[in-house]
C-alpha cells in the first residue's frame, strides 16, 4: 500500500493515544465557528478520505527523549574583541588555549518525555532558559552544540538516520522572517510546495495540481489571498507588513509537510486574534494529519494555551514540568504558588520560574521550590512525572527498537521520492527537479529586481560606448599597437571587475538557503547552480551589447572569425570570474575578508596577464602565477586573435625627417619590437610573440584551459556552498567592553544558554546582573530620580485626523477621521489588528510621515504645536535600532549629550544617564555591548535612549512588548506605568496583551482596518467600561475568564480571516454617545488649554547642540566603533600589506631600461586598482551607519546630517592613511625607487590617494540605496577614471576625449608620482629594445644618426660601428614619459594641487549627494512607480503600517 504525508490535509489512520495526554475527541471538529465558505477542517477531512480512497496511508512520527543533556562550548560571556586585543599576544594565547581545551556548560539537563503524533506541546520558559535549544533538539538540529547526550528516538529511527535520510520530516521554524524580498507571496509558497511534493498523490492529481491546492489552501487559511501578488519586501523594497511576513513564514513551513514541527515564537508580531487563528489552524493540522507539534510562545493567551495537549516548562535548562496541559496550573498551585487575578496559565507557569515574579501561597514559604534544581527534583517526585514515565514506557514498547517499523517507514518515504531521486536522500524531489524549481525561482527573483538588472546592462552599454569612442577607429599602424593592447586589456579588465561588485549581494541570501536546506527542500549547491545558469542569459545579453559596440566602434579586425573569438573569450572570462568571486564569497562568513581576498586576487589577475609586465620581464619566483591566471589565457587569445592578421605600417622610420630625404629603406628601421631592418611593415604575430611570448596557436588550448578553470571554480563553489552554508548562522553571546569592572562571575548567562558555542577573547565567565525590582519599588525609583524632569501638564490632542497616500495612481486612506488626546499621568494604548494603521498614526502624530496628504488638526493645550515639537517628544520604534558596538551606557549618554542643551553641564547629563539606567533596570548591563543584548534589554535601552532626551510633551512607543516573554512584557509595561504615575504622557501600540497587562492601561484608542476608530475612552476597572460599550452595542458577552483585549478584537472581526456582522466605526462608534462625549471633552480640553500661555519652544534652532559639538561627539562614537571592529580594520590592513608586497616584488628592482620604466609606470597604475576594493570596503559601514541615522536618529532631531557626514569622513580617513602608509613601505623600495624622492611619493600615494578613494567611495555610497548598488556604480565609474588617465590610451591618441584626460583625477596622480620618481633619470635600452639600423657604406653609426638624435633625442650604443647600429629612441626617462604619456617632472606640485582639488570636490559631493538623495524627498515619476509596484498591498496600508512609498 502506498503512503504519503500528503500536504496539510492528512491525518493518521489510527492516532496514537497517550496516557498522559489531555482528553480530546479527534472525531469532533476542533475548528469551531467557521463562518465563511472555506473550512480548513472540512477540507482536510475530505482530502484524507480521498487519500484513503487512493490507497495512501499517511505517515506519522513521534519523538522520544530520555536523560537528554545538551552542552555548549565557550565561556559564559566575553569581552568584546578590539583592534588592540587582536594584537595582544596574551589574548591570542588565551584564544588558542580555549580552542584546544574549550570550556563547556550545560544548556539542557535531565529532560525526559515523549511527543506523539497528533499531540501539541507548548514549551514555556523565560528568555535564555533553553526553549529554543529544546525545540532544536526535537528537530534534530545539533550542529551548533558541543555535545548531546541521552537517548533520542524518532519511533524506531535514530537521530543519525533522521539526519541522513529523513531530514525533511523534522522542521525547526525560527523566529525571524527572512525571505527573498523580490518574490511575491504566491511565488514563495508555490516554491515550497513544489520542492516537497510527494510522488504518490491522490489519484488523478498532478504535481501542478498538488502545488496549486497547497498554495491556495494556505493563503486562504492564513489570510494571504489579498496579497498573493505582492512582493515580500524588506527594508529597501516595499512589500508586506510585519504581520503578513510572519504569516508567510508560517505558510511556507506548513507547505513543507514535515511530521514534527517546532515553532519558535511564531506568533511574534501577530495581534491576539490572528495568533489564535494560527494556533487553532495548527491544532486542526495536528489532529487530522497526525503531526507532532512543539511550540514556544511569548505572552500566549489562555485561549491559545487550551489548544495544547502537553506543556513543558523549562527553568534555567532544567525540566520543571512535562505533562498534560490541563493539569499544569493545579500542579504548581499545589507546589505552593498562587496566580494573580486573571493571570493566564502560560504567564503563571513562567512566573513561577522568576524569583521576582512568583507569588508564593501563604503557608508555603518554606516548602515551595526556589531554584531550578529544586523544581526539577520536585517534578521527578510528582505524580505527573509518573504519568510521563508511563507514557514513555508505552511509547518505547510500541515503537522503539522495532525493525519492521523502521523498514516500513523507509519504504513509505521511498514511495514519496520522485522516480529519478536517490531513494536514500532526505530530498524527495530529484536534483534535476530541484534545479528546475530553483532556476524558475531565480528568474522570478530577477524579474522582481528588474531595475538593478537594467542598470547593469545600461552600465555595460555606456562603458562600451565611451571606451569605444576613446579608441575609435584605430589605425593599422605601429603607433596604435600599444593602444590595441590597451583596449583589449581594458575589455578583459572591465568584465573581470564587475563580478567583484556582487560579493555583498551573496551574503543576503545565505540564511534563507540554510533554512531551506534544513527543511530538505533543495541542496544549497542547487541554488548556486541555478544562480549560475540564470546568470548566463543575462550575461550573454549584456556582453553581446558590450562586445558589438566596443569591437566595431574601435575598429578591430573586421572579420567574422576574429569577432567570434573575441566574443567567445570575453563571455568565457566573465563567467569564469563570476564563478571565482562567488567561490571566494562562499568561503567566508562576512563580506569584508572576502572583499580583501578578492582585491588581492584582482591584482594577481591584472598584473600577470602579461600586459603590464610582459612574461619575459617577470621575476622567476612569481612567474608561475601566469599559469594559474585565467585572465592571462583570455588576454593572450584575444590579443593574438587581433594581431594575427595585422601588418602594421611603421608610423615612424628611423632615421627620417630633415636631412634624410630619399634615404633608402635598407638604411632605415622601424623602432618597434618585432620590426625587421629594411622593412616598413611590422608583422603582428612577430610583435606579440617577441613582446609577450604569446602565439595564436594557443587559442583553443587557452579556451580549453578557461573551460577547465570555470568547471573547477564551479565545482569548488558548489562543494563549499553545500558544506559551508552553515557559516551564515548567527551565534550571539553577551559581550562586555574591555576594562569593564561591573562584571560578575556566574555559571551561565541568559543569552549564552541558548547558544551552542561562543566566541570572543579574554576574561572569565561573566554576565550582567539580572536582579529586577518589584513593581512598587520600580515606581519609587522613578519617583525619586525623575519625577521633576518628566512631569508635564501639557495635553496633546488631535481632531479629525485623516491620512491618505497615492498607490499606483489610486488614493488610499490609511487613517480616517481619528480624534483623541493623551493626558499626562495616563497610559494610553493604541490597539487594532495588523494593518489597522497603528504605527501609521504614531508616525503622523510624531511628524514622521514624510509623504502623502494629512488633514485634520493637532494641538498642545488647544494651541498650535511648538516649532520644536519633535525635539520635545520621544519615539521608541518597534525595531530597536542602535549603533551595535556601543555599550548600553555609551548609547544612552550619546542621546543625552546631543539631545539635551549644551548649557546643561556634562556632569549633570552623566548623572541623569545613570538615573535612567537605574530606572530602566539596565545598571547591570551598562558595560554590555548593544549588539549582544537580549530582546528585553534592547527594548529597555530604546526607552532609556528616549528618556535621556527628557521629552517634555509626550513619549510614543511602537510595540514595546513585541517579541518579549510575558514577564519581560510585564516589566516593560510596569515601567511605563511608573513613568505615567510621575506625570509622563505616554501613547503606545501593543500586541497580544494579557488581561493583567491590559489592565495597566488607563485609556485605549482601538482602530479597525482602514484606520477607523472603533472606540476611544477609558478602560475602566478590569476593562468593564470597554466591555459594557461593546455588549451594549450588540456584541456577544465577554466571558468571566476571557481576556478583554482578545474579546474586543474578536468582536470587531480582527484577524486574518475573521469578519464582523456590523461596521463598528460608521454604524456604531460615530452614532454613539461616547463619540459625542469625546468631542465635548476635546472642546473642554482646548478651552482650558487656551487659557494658558502656549508651550514655549525649548530650542531656538533645529538641534539642541551646536554643529561642532555634534561633530565632536560623533567622531568619538565612530572612533570607538571602528576600534571595536577588528575584522573590518584588519581586512583593510591585509589588503594594503598584501597588495604592497605583491606589487613590489612583481616589479622587483625594475631596471632603467625602457621596459623597466614602463614597469614602474604600471607599478603605479596597478596600485590604483587597490583603491577599488578599498573603497568598496568603506561603503558598507557608511551605508550601515546611515541606516541607523535615518531610521532613528534623524527623526529624533538628534544631530545634523552634515555633522554625521563629517564624522564619517574624519574617522575613516586616518585608518585609510595608516594602511596606505604600510602599503608605501611595502611597495616603494621593492620596486626600486630612489630614497631621495620618497617624500613626495608618500604624500601622493599614502595621504592624498586614500583621501581621494575615501571621499569618492563615500560620495557614491551617499547616492546609493545599498552597498550592492554602490559597488556597481563605483566599479563603472572607476573604469572611466582608469581609462582617461593616459596609461591604457596615451594622451595623443585620445582625440576628442582629451578633455576627459584633463578631468580624470588619476591623470595628475600618475603624472605626479612618475614624474617625481623618474624625472631626470637616464634610460639604458636592453638588447631587445634597440633598433638595429645599417648605415650607408662609409659612415659610422654616429655620423649617420647624429643629426636625427640631435633633433629627436635618443642615443647610439655603438657610435663607431659601421653596421648594426644599436639605436635607443630615448636617452632619459623624461623623453620617454613625455613622448608617450605626456608626463613631465616639472608638473609634480601642480599635479598635487589639482589632485587636492578633486578631493575637495569629492568631499563636496558627499554632502551634496547625501542631501539630494537621502535628505530631500523626491516624488518618483509615474513610470518608476509602475516599475516598482506589483499589485495590491495589504488592506491597512500599501506596504504595511510603517512604510512610506512615494519617496526615494
Amino acid at each position: 500500500m502506498n503512503s504519503s504525508s500528503y500536504s496539510t490535509a492528512e491525518g493518521p489512520s489510527h492516532p496514537r493515544d497517550s496516557p498522559g495526554a489531555a482528553s480530546y475527541d479527534l472525531s469532533e471538529p476542533t475548528l469551531p465557528g467557521e463562518q465563511g465558505e472555506f473550512s480548513l477542517e472540512k477540507t482536510m477531512r475530505e482530502t484524507l478520505k480521498r487519500l484513503e480512497g487512493s490507497g495512501i496511508t499517511p505517515r506519522t512520527l513521534g519523538v522520544y527523549f530520555k536523560d537528554l543533556r545538551v552542552t555548549g562550548t565557550g565561556a559564559s560571556s566575553f569581552f568584546q574583541n578590539t583592534v588592540g586585543s587582536r594584537l595582544n599576544p596574551k589574548v591570542a594565547y588565551d584564544d588558542i588555549r580555549r580552542a584546544l581545551r574549550p570550556e563547556t556548560r550545560d544548556i539542557l539537563c535531565g529532560f525526559n518525555g515523549v511527543l506523539r503524533p497528533g499531540e501539541m506541546l507548548l514549551v514555556l520558559g523565560s528568555p535564555g532558559s533553553g526553549c529554543t535549544t529544546f525545540l532544536k533538539m526535537l528537530a534534530n538540529q545539533r550542529e551548533t552544540y558541543h555535545d548531546v547526550q541521552g537517548e533520542v528516538y524518532y519511533d524506531s529511527l535514530t537521530p543519525e538516520e533522521m539526519k541522513a535520510h529523513y531530514r525533511g520530516d523534522l522542521q525547526f521554524i525560527p523566529e525571524d522572517d527572512i525571505h527573498f524580498a523580490t518574490l511575491t507571496v504566491e511565488e514563495t509558497l508555490r516554491f515550497a510546495a513544489k520542492t516537497r511534493t510527494p510522488q504518490v498523490r491522490i489519484a488523478g492529481t498532478s504535481r501542478e495540481n498538488h502545488v496549486d491546492y497547497i498554495t491556495n489552501t494556505l493563503m486562504t487559511v492564513l489570510g494571504l489571498d489579498h496579497c498573493r501578488k505582492t512582493r515580500i519586501g524588506n527594508a529597501a523594497i516595499r512589500g508586506l507588513s510585519g504581520g503578513e511576513k510572519k504569516r508567510v513564514s508560517i505558510a511556507e513551513a506548513l507547505a513543507c509537510r514535515s511530521l514534527i514541527d517546532c515553532w519558535d515564537n511564531s506568533t511574534r508580531g501577530l495581534d491576539s486574534s490572528t495568533a489564535l487563528e494560527f494556533a487553532t489552524a495548527l491544532r486542526t493540522v495536528t489532529d487530522i494529519r497526525g503531526v507532532a507539534t512543539a511550540f514556544t510562545a511569548y505572552q500566549a493567551s489562555e485561549s491559545v494555551s487550551k489548544l495544547f495537549h502537553k506543556v513543558c516548562l523549562i527553568y534555567e535548562g532544567r525540566m520543571a514540568y512535562f505533562g498534560p496541559s490541563n493539569l499544569a496550573r493545579q500542579y504548581f498551585i499545589d507546589l505552593g504558588f498562587e496566580p494573580v487575578n486573571r493571570q493566564t496559565t502560560p504567564d503563571f507557569l513562567v512566573a513561577v520560574t522568576d524569583p521576582d515574579a512568583r507569588n508564593i501561597r501563604r503557608g508555603f514559604e518554606n516548602q515551595a521550590p526556589r531554584t531550578a534544581d529544586d523544581f526539577a527534583k520536585r517534578f521527578l517526585e510528582s505524580d505527573i512525572a509518573a504519568i510521563n514515565e508511563q507514557d514513555m514506557d508505552s511509547y518505547r514498547r510500541d515503537f522503539i527498537g522495532r525493525g519492521d517499523l523502521a523498514k516500513s517507514y523507509s519504504r513509505q518515504v521511498k514511495d514519496e521520492h520522485a522516480k529519478t531521486a536517490r531513494k536514500g536522500s532526505p530530498y524527495i524531489v530529484s536534483i534535476p527537479m530541484q534545479t528546475r524549481a530553483v532556476i524558475v525561482r531565480r528568474f522570478q527573483i530577477l524579474k522582481g529586481s528588474i531595475v538593478p538588472q537594467a542598470a547593469q546592462i545600461l552600465s555595460f552599454l555606456i562603458t562600451s560606448v565611451i571606451i569605444g569612442t576613446v579608441f575609435v577607429r584605430l589605425q593599422d599602424s605601429t603607433s596604435a599597437f600599444f593602444s590595441r593592447g590597451g583596449i583589449l586589456f581594458l575589455a578583459v579588465l572591465f568584465t573581470t571587475l564587475v563580478p567583484l561588485a556582487e560579493i555583498p549581494t551573496l551574503y543576503g541570501q545565505r540564511p534563507i538557503v540554510l533554512r531551506h536546506k534544513k527543511a530538505a527542500m533543495y541542496h544549497p549547491f542547487v541554488e548556486a547552480f541555478a544562480m549560475t545558469l540564470a546568470d548566463i542569459p543575462i550575461t550573454l545579453v549584456t556582453l553581446t551589447i558590450y562586445c558589438i559596440v566596443l569591437y566595431f566602434v574601435v575598429g578591430l579586425q573586421a572579420s567574422a572569425g576574429q569577432f567570434s573569438v573575441f566574443y567567445l573569450f570575453i563571455v568565457s572570462i566573465s563567467l569564469v570570474m563570476k564563478a571565482y568571486f562567488r567561490t571566494v564569497a562562499s568561503i567566508f562568513s562576512e563580506p569584508a575578508p572576502a572583499q580583501a581576498i578578492a582585491g588581492v586576487t584582482l591584482l594577481v589577475l591584472t598584473l600577470y596577464t602579461g600586459y603590464q609586465i610582459p612574461v619575459p620581464e617577470m621575476i622567476g619566483a612569481l612567474r608561475w602565477l601566469i599559469y594559474i591566471n585565467p585572465v592571462r589565457y583570455a588576454y593572450e587569445s584575444i590579443l593574438t586573435n587581433e594581431f594575427r592578421t595585422l601588418q602594421g605600417t611603421c608610423s615612424t622610420l628611423v632615421p627620417s625627417g630633415a636631412g634624410y630625404e630619399g634615404t633608402s629603406i635598407q638604411n632605415q628601421a622601424c623602432p618597434v619590437v618585432g620590426a625587421i631592418p629594411g622593412q616598413s611593415h611590422v608583422d603582428g604575430n612577430r610583435y606579440v610573440s617577441l613582446s609577450f611570448e604569446y602565439t595564436y596557436s594557443h587559442t583553443w588550448r587557452n579556451f580549453g584551459i578557461l573551460v577547465a578553470f570555470g568547471v573547477f571554480f564551479l565545482i569548488t563553489y558548489f562543494i563549499i556552498t553545500e558544506i559551508n552554508s552553515g557559516a551564515a548562522e548567527f551565534r550571539s553571546v553577551v559581550e562586555f567592553k574591555r576594562g569593564a569592572r561591573n562584571v560578575q562571575k556566574v555559571a551561565s548567562s541568559p543569552r549564552d544558554v541558548e547558544n551552542g558555542s561562543g566566541s570572543g577573547s579574554g576574561g572569565d565567565a561573566v554576565t550582567p546582573v539580572q536582579a529586577e525590582k518589584k513593581n512598587e519599588q520600580r515606581t519609587k525609583e522613578v519617583e525619586n530620580s525623575l519625577e521633576e524632569s518628566l512631569k508635564t501638564t501639557d495635553i496633546m490632542s488631535w481632531a479629525h485626523l485623516t491620512y491618505r497616500v497615492s498607490v499606483g495612481g489610486e488614493k488610499r486612506h490609511l487613517l480616517n477621521d481619528i480624534t483623541g488626546w493623551v493626558v499626562p499621568g495616563k497610559l494610553t494604548a493604541l490597539m487594532g489588528e495588523s494593518g489597522a494603521g497603528k504605527t501609521t498614526l504614531l508616525n503622523v502624530l510624531a511628524h514622521r510621515a514624510d509623504v502623502g496628504v494629512i488633514t485634520g488638526d493637532q494641538f498642545v493645550n488647544g494651541q498650535a504645536l511648538p516649532a520644536d515639537f519633535q525635539a520635545q517628544t520621544g519615539y521608541c520604534q518597534q525595531m530597536d535600532t542602535h549603533e551595535p558596538r556601543s555599550t548600553v551606557r555609551e548609547a544612552v549618554l550619546f542621546s543625552a549629550v546631543l539631545r539635551q542643551p549644551q548649557s546643561v553641564p556634562m556632569e549633570e547629563k552623566q548623572a541623569y544617564v545613570d538615573k535612567c539606567l537605574v530606572m530602566c533596570g539596565l545598571q547591570g548591563f551598562k558595560d554590555v555591548i548593544v549588539s549582544s543584548l537580549g530582546v528585553e534589554q534592547k527594548k529597555r535601552l530604546t526607552i532609556a535612549v528616549e528618556l535621556a532626551a527628557k521629552p517634555k510633551l509626550l513619549l510614543f512607543l511602537d510595540e514595546p512588548t513585541s517579541g518579549l516573554d510575558s514577564q519581560s512584557a510585564w516589566a516593560i509595561i510596569a515601567f511605563l506605568r511608573a513613568l505615567a504615575e510621575v506625570g509622563q504622557a505616554i501613547l503606545c501600540t501593543v500586541h497580544q496583551p494579557s488581561a493583567e497587562l491590559f489592565q495597566s492601561f488607563d485609556r485605549i484608542l482601538l482602530l479597525q482596518r482602514g484606520g477607523e476608530t472603533v472606540y476611544f475612552g477609558d478602560l475602566g476597572h478590569n476593562a468593564t467600561t470597554l466591555i459594557k460599550y461593546f455588549e451594549r452595542n450588540g456584541s456577544r458577552p465577554c466571558g468571566p475568564e476571557e481576556n478583554p483585549a482578545e474579546f474586543m478584537l474578536d468582536v470587531i472581526g480582527a484577524g486574518a480571516t475573521a469578519t464582523s456582522d456590523r461596521d463598528w466605526h460608521n454604524d456604531v462608534w460615530k452614532k454613539s454617545p461616547e463619540a459625542k462625549a469625546v468631542l465635548e471633552e476635546l472642546e473642554h480640553i482646548h478651552a482650558g488649554g487656551r487659557s494658558r500661555p502656549p508651550v514655549k519652544e525649548a530650542l531656538h534652532s533645529e538641534y539642541s547642540t551646536p554643529w561642532l559639538h555634534q561633530v565632536r561627539i560623533l567622531i568619538v562614537r565612530n572612533a570607538r566603533s571602528l576600534w571595536r571592529d577588528p575584522t573590518y580594520i584588519f581586512a583593510k590592513f591585509f589588503l594594503n600589506v598584501t597588495s604592497g608586497l605583491f606589487i613590489g616584488f612583481t616589479f622587483w628592482k625594475s631596471p632603467s631600461t625602457l621596459q623597466g620604466t614602463q614597469d614602474k609606470l604600471f607599478s603605479v597604475f596597478t596600485a590604483l586598482i587597490v583603491s577599488v576594493p578599498a573603497a568598496q570596503q568603506l561603503q558598507v559601514p557608511f551605508i550601515t551607519m546611515r541606516s541607523i541615522y535615518e531610521i532613528r536618529e534623524r527623526p529624533s532631531k538628534m544631530y545634523s546630517w552634515s555633522a554625521w557626514v563629517t564624522s564619517q569622513l574624519v574617522m575613516e580617513l586616518p585608518w585609510n592613511i595608516f594602511c596606505a602608509t604600510v602599503y608605501f613601505f611595502c611597495w616603494y623600495w621593492t620596486v626600486g625607487y630612489s630614497t631621495s624622492r620618497a617624500g613626495y611619493t608618500y604624500l601622493m600615494l599614502s595621504v592624498l590617494l586614500p583621501a581621494y578613494y575615501t571621499t569618492i567611495g563615500q560620495a557614491i555610497a551617499a547616492m546609493s540605496p545599498s552597498p550592492e548598488v554602490a559597488a556597481l556604480i563605483f566599479t563603472s565609474a572607476f573604469n572611466f577614471v582608469l581609462l582617461f588617465n593616459g596609461v591604457l590610451q596615451p594622451f595623443m591618441e585620445l582625440g576628442w576625449w582629451q578633455w576627459m584626460y584633463r578631468a580624470s583625477p588619476y591623470t595628475y596622480l600618475i603624472e605626479g608620482l612618475l614624474g617625481n620618481a623618474l624625472g631626470g633619470q637616464e634610460v639604458d635600452c636592453s638588447s631587445m629594445e634597440y633598433t638595429y639600423i645599417d648605415p650607408p657604406s662609409g659612415q659610422t653609426c654616429l655620423q649617420y644618426l647624429g643629426m636625427y638624435i640631435s633633433a629627436n633625442g635618443g642615443y647610439v650604443s655603438n657610435p663607431s660601428a659601421t653596421s648594426q647600429c644599436q639605436f635607443c629612441r630615448y636617452r632619459t626617462a623624461d623623453e620617454y614619459l613625455n613622448a608617450n604619456f605626456n608626463i613631465r617632472y616639472s608638473h609634480r606640485w601642480r599635479n598635487a594641487g589639482l589632485f587636492i582639488v578633486f578631493i575637495v570636490f569629492n568631499t563636496f559631493c558627499i554632502y551634496a549627494f547625501t542631501y539630494l538623495f537621502r535628505m530631500k524627498q523626491w516624488e518618483i515619476p509615474a513610470v518608476l512607480k509602475r516599475m516598482t509596484s506589483d499589485g495590491p498591498q495589504e488592506s491597512g496600508s500599501p506596504s504595511g503600517e510603517e512604510r512610506h512609498l512615494s519617496t526615494v
